[in-house]
């Protein structure tokens, strides 16, 4: 059936959970593309079929209904690829605001090699356009109602120099930063932020 490895690829996307990535179907996209490549080929020979018997009214009628079908099917397969990649592609900026400069390994496995390096790219993009404004445009939207948080280091991180203050941060402490020291280290993981 014409379309079905397409809207596999489409099923298998939207039964994920949102924000969250499956392993790239490298496999079923070259299906897809392969079955895209066929349907080109098809076209292409009844294209030329009806260019050249014009006159023929025996095979007019399948000849341009099997056009039909097929440019159809080769629009509906290129249209599930793009939202297939696009989808994910969105995923992948979401992440460039949660996440630094590095993905961590669980998610980078999940990528295609574009896909990793688009992530490089779009990171490497906002980095160059956050530090031309000298502004950290992924701490919170909403004001919080402290400037300090209290916090819980989770993996040794060593001596750092934050903005106010020179820190030990040992696994175990539990210490009051700035919200944007923090926020940094909370979204690699390396630190919880305690509440109540």
């Amino acid at each position: 059936m014409y379309g079905k490895k397409a809207s596999e690829l489409i099923k298998e996307f939207a039964s994920s959970e949102p924000g969250q990535l499956a392993a790239f179907n490298n496999d079923l996209c070259s299906q897809v593309i392969e079955e895209c490549n066929s349907h080109l080929l098809h076209l292409q020979s009844l294209l030329r079929r009806m260019q050249e018997e014009p006159d023929n009214q025996n095979n007019k009628n399948a000849d341009h209904f099997g056009a039909l079908i097929h440019h159809l099917s080769l629009v509906r397969n290129k249209r599930c690829l793009m939202a297939y990649v696009y989808n994910r592609a969105e995923v992948i900026r979401s992440l460039g605001w949660t996440v630094e400069r590095v993905l961590p390994e669980e998610i980078e496995e999940k990528l295609s090699l574009s896909e990793k390096e688009y992530f490089k790219n779009h990171s490497a993009t906002l980095q160059s356009y956050t530090s031309e404004l000298d502004l950290d445009l992924a701490v919170d939207m909403v004001p919080p109602k402290d400037p300090y948080i209290k916090v819980r280091v989770l993996d040794e991180i060593g001596n750092v120099v934050l903005s106010d203050q020179l820190a030990n941060l040992a696994r175990h402490a539990i210490l009051f930063l700035r919200r944007t020291d923090a926020e940094q280290y909370i979204s690699q993981g390396l630190m919880e932020e305690l509440t109540g």
